[in-house]
């Protein structure tokens, strides 16, 4: 496939029919008496329960007896007779959603671009569809130059099957995909060998812990984490590994402090809001030796980070894994940048998720 197909693929899938169409008109009209659920917690399914007579949330994994925004949880077994589901779940396992509705035989599932596409402006498109959708069309030349640079096919339809979900929230394009985040970071063509790893963005050392645990003839790794409670959790979590150096610092493109919500789990990151003061530094002030591999989740503060350790990557040349799914721009502005450094990386694009989360670019 050549760019300008690429091109031509991406801006097909936006005028694609969307299905169920008449179903769904019924629903966001009311004329339609079938019991109606939803799935996924999050701000598309919230603004469904205001404007749909909605019976439930279907959560196989809630507490028996919960809520959620007024809706009880129940399970999937438990969904009554001609139900329909709304498939809200964008982030993670959208298409595991549809296979598990779909296999217990009693619902009709409906995606919610469905109801959207019903509802004629009505309803807003996901956030991530309408960031994708501003930077596809101030950018679409930049796209191409992204997708002409990757090194394999792999790649190349990975970057296809995103931007057509990300352009649409149909999960009809992420079917090929399952959700397998402990083989984040961990690609053969990285050819990891005794190798200085720097984890930014540590949190509790899960990804450290598979990075040993994997390649045990490792020669340090530097941990930077700079929330307290994920620290202390990396601490214990990595106790028995050697050679681990602990940064309780984020990484930013200068030293310094900044607000960080350490609430957030996984998604803790750097905000304008209200969080713990935290410490910042560089990796090229925080690590003096030689790294080989350098790994960046920061919940869209990547470019920032990347910034601060120009010195180490035009010196060193490392292996970089950079989390490319927090912004659309994302995968254009950090791919410009590893490659104004050295041109002659070469780039790979891997996503470990059926959603819009969890793509890694890789440099190498």
């Amino acid at each position: 496939m050549t760019a300008q197909d690429f091109i031509a693929a991406a801006e097909a899938a936006l005028v694609a029919p969307a299905a169920n169409q008449d179903l769904a008109r019924d629903l966001l009209s009311g004329a339609s008496r079938r019991p109606c659920f939803v799935v996924g917690r999050n701000d598309q399914s919230a603004d469904l329960a205001g404007r749909l007579r909605l019976e439930g949330l279907v959560d196989d994994f809630a507490e028996p007896g919960s809520t959620w925004r007024g809706l009880p949880a129940i399970a999937t077994t438990a969904l009554p007779a001609d139900a329909v589901v709304i498939n809200c779940s964008t982030s993670i396992s959208p298409v595991a959603v549809e296979q598990r509705i779909a296999a217990a035989g009693k619902a009709t599932l409906i995606q919610v671009r469905d109801l959207i596409a019903a509802a004629g402006g009505a309803i807003d498109q996901p956030w991530f569809v309408r960031d994708q959708r501003d930077d596809w069309r101030a950018h679409r030349p930049e796209w191409a130059d992204v997708f002409a640079s990757l090194e394999d096919e792999t790649s190349r339809q990975t970057l296809l099957d995103l931007v057509r979900y990300r352009l649409t929230a149909d999960a009809r394009y992420m079917r090929a995909y399952s959700v397998r985040l402990q083989d984040q970071y961990f690609e053969a063509f990285l050819d990891l060998r005794a190798e200085v790893f720097v984890d930014a963005g540590g949190f509790d050392g899960d990804t450290t812990e598979q990075f040993c645990r994997r390649y045990p003839d490792y020669r340090r790794v530097h941990l930077f984490e700079p929330s307290q409670r994920n620290m202390r959790a990396a601490r214990a979590r990595l106790a028995a590994h050697r050679d681990i150096v602990f940064h309780e610092q984020g990484v930013s493109d200068q030293p310094g402090s900044l607000t960080f919500d350490a609430e957030a789990g996984s998604a803790s990151a750097v905000t304008s809001g209200p969080g713990e003061t935290v410490r910042m530094t560089t990796l090229d002030l925080a690590v003096a030796e030689p790294v080989s591999l350098i790994k960046m989740d920061l919940e869209g503060w990547e470019l920032t980070a990347l910034a601060g350790c120009q010195r180490h990557i035009r010196e060193d040349r490392p292996k970089l894994a950079i989390a490319v799914y927090h912004r659309a721009s994302d995968f254009r502005t950090v791919w410009r940048y590893a490659r104004a450094l050295h041109p002659d990386y070469r780039v790979y694009l891997r996503h470990y998720t059926q959603g819009w989360s969890e793509t890694v670019m890789f440099f190498v």
